[in-house]
């Protein structure tokens, strides 16, 4: 949350009850993304209210996927639902994302939007290219209409937490770890209160380090250019050749516009090459694991009279 006065009464009003109703233990890490009105003050009063509430504050505004991810580095439960405090994704849908992770064994239950009305047309349709374009190009199999609310096991917390990369949007990476998954629909509703705090800019940002974070076809663009480039300069050196036989040019200007065009060709392709090896080096500083091992028969058999920690189903751990 950021800057939530006004919606966060709201958010308690309608968490809480959804909660207690679930017949187990819970928290709620509330990470307060540096706002600067009374969302502090409320907070403080919540949590001496509401025997489960833990506040996190961060120090200064670092950003909506870094708030999200503060949250998941501290939260504990054996199942963690990451929603945001605006209330346009309805807290009601948390205990059914529970019982589609334990009745299909799944880690991760996304949260969709079967009913986007309340967006405006502009968002709705970009929002709907920008995720075709991210799964072209990336591979990835993340929805376009499900954003980051989503509950997810232990097993992906932690796999989420081990990564190394910064930056990192948590609607494709969690998506590109290939867990086991399913997912709810609800209707997107307006924001309870306030005003949003993710305008045009923050968007823009955040498409760009998805495409930077998921995909090496912007360095790839280059060389594609290139080999473009070196395409037209073959097809044009030849109706240059054929313009100088028949005297349709001005003299020295063939050449001019062939040594130009080819050098540039080069120059570009050399720039793509050299991406490739840059983008490489990049996908191996994200260090992102090939695998997960979700049980190891070898560490039974090896101790069987030692408890040993393994992964169960549907992503939590247990002693056997």
């Amino acid at each position: 949350m950021y800057n939530e006065q006004e919606v966060l009464p709201l958010l308690a009003d309608r968490l809480r009850p959804v909660l207690d109703g679930l017949a187990t233990t819970y928290e709620v890490v509330c990470v307060d993304d540096g706002s600067a009105d009374l969302t502090p003050a409320l907070l403080a009063k919540l949590d001496r209210e509401w025997e489960q509430v833990r506040v996190v504050r961060l120090r200064a505004n670092s950003g909506h996927q870094a708030a999200i991810s503060a949250g998941l580095a501290l939260a504990r439960g054996a199942y963690v639902v990451t929603i945001d405090a605006d209330l346009q994704d309805p807290p009601e849908v948390i205990a059914e994302m529970l019982d589609t992770a334990h009745r299909e064994q799944v880690d991760v239950v996304y949260g969709v939007r079967n009913d986007r009305t309340t967006d405006s047309v502009f968002k709705r349709t970009t929002a709907r290219a920008f995720y075709a374009i991210i799964r072209k190009i990336s591979g990835t199999t993340a929805q376009s209409d499900a954003g980051d609310f989503r509950l997810m096991s232990r097993a992906t917390v932690d796999a989420v937490n081990a990564l190394p990369e910064h930056g990192r949007v948590l609607r494709f990476v969690v998506p590109a770890l290939g867990f086991p998954s399913a997912s709810v629909h609800y209707k997107r509703a307006e924001r309870a209160a306030g005003t949003s705090k993710y305008p045009f800019v923050k968007m823009l940002k955040l498409s760009i380090d998805s495409m930077t974070g998921f995909s090496l076809f912007p360095l790839r663009l280059a060389t594609y250019l290139g080999l473009g480039a070196g395409a037209l300069i073959a097809v044009l050196s030849v109706a240059l050749l054929v313009f100088a036989r028949t005297g349709q040019t001005i003299p020295g200007w063939t050449s001019t516009v062939l040594i130009v065009a080819g050098v540039g060709a080069v120059q570009l392709f050399c720039l793509g090459v050299l991406g490739e090896y840059v983008g490489r080096m990049y996908t191996q500083m994200q260090a992102r694991p090939s695998y997960f091992i979700a049980y190891d028969s070898l560490a039974r058999e090896s101790h069987p009279d030692v408890p040993v920690a393994l992964d169960d189903p549907l992503g939590g751990r247990q002693l056997r």
